[in-house]
């Protein structure tokens, strides 16, 4: 499975319009990182695995903006059923726009690079592995890393959200999760719907591989745009684009 230069484009467009929609005061400093991060953050897979989710270029961006809009929905839907919504929708969304920002490395290498192994694709599809020139650290760790090196203020619902969103398939976040006196609960159901939004959309991922025949090694497509909109990106992603 693999995406186009175009639908890449399109995802980048929709992404930072999510950004100018849901984020408010911290808009300016959200935008200039991106824009840092522009390059890798746009072309990065959301795993490194083809049978995880979305292991291809372009996939994170994907990923990202599917979680978003399930964890909007998915919100309202725990709302109507007579959960309780402690938090903002900006909180929501935000915490979904960079809970998995790790992957993208810290700013300087990237997270994943390309399985140059043709056994370790072929075998185990592994279409990326992680960087071992970076220091290791688990992905809402560097995702939080990156927000306060940043500048980026987070609140404590969006911190505890980008902190466990990976639920119980998290070691560390047992404690969160698993409670022995009614005192240690999770005082805020951010935490729940963010890991059901992004659980939900990595099955969903998972399934669009499964029909397009699962296969192991992606193959990218050039094309043309259809639209004949310009791509709002800079010079270098543009040619990367070009270049798929």
């Amino acid at each position: 499975m693999s995406l186009t230069a175009e639908k890449i484009a399109t995802n980048y467009e929709k992404h930072l319009k999510i950004v100018d929609t849901y984020i408010t005061d911290r808009k300016d400093q959200v935008l200039a990182l991106l824009s840092s991060l522009e390059d890798t953050y746009v072309m990065a897979p959301a795993s490194g695995k083809s049978w995880y989710h979305n292991a291809f270029a372009g996939g994170y961006v994907d990923h990202v903006n599917r979680v978003v809009q399930y964890a909007v929905k998915q919100s309202r839907m725990y709302e109507d059923m007579g959960g309780t919504v402690d938090y903002t929708e900006e909180e929501l969304v935000f915490a979904a726009l960079f809970h998995d920002l790790g992957k993208i490395g810290d700013g300087i290498a990237p997270n994943y690079i390309p399985q140059t192994d043709k056994w370790r694709q072929d075998k185990l599809s592994e279409m990326y592995t992680n960087n071992s020139d970076l220091d290791f650290m688990l992905i809402p760790d560097r995702s939080l890393y990156i927000l306060q090196n940043n500048g980026i203020k987070v609140t404590q619902k969006e911190f505890l959200a980008i902190r466990c969103h990976d639920g119980v398939f998290d070691e560390a976040n047992k404690a969160y999760f698993f409670s022995y006196q009614e005192g240690s609960r999770q005082k805020t159901s951010i935490i729940s719907v963010l890991h059901s939004a992004d659980f939900l959309a990595s099955k969903v991922e998972y399934d669009m591989w499964k029909r397009e025949g699962g296969t192991s090694v992606p193959k990218s497509k050039k094309v043309t745009s259809s639209t004949g909109r310009p791509v709002k990106s800079s010079e270098g992603l543009n040619n990367m684009l070009k270049n798929l």
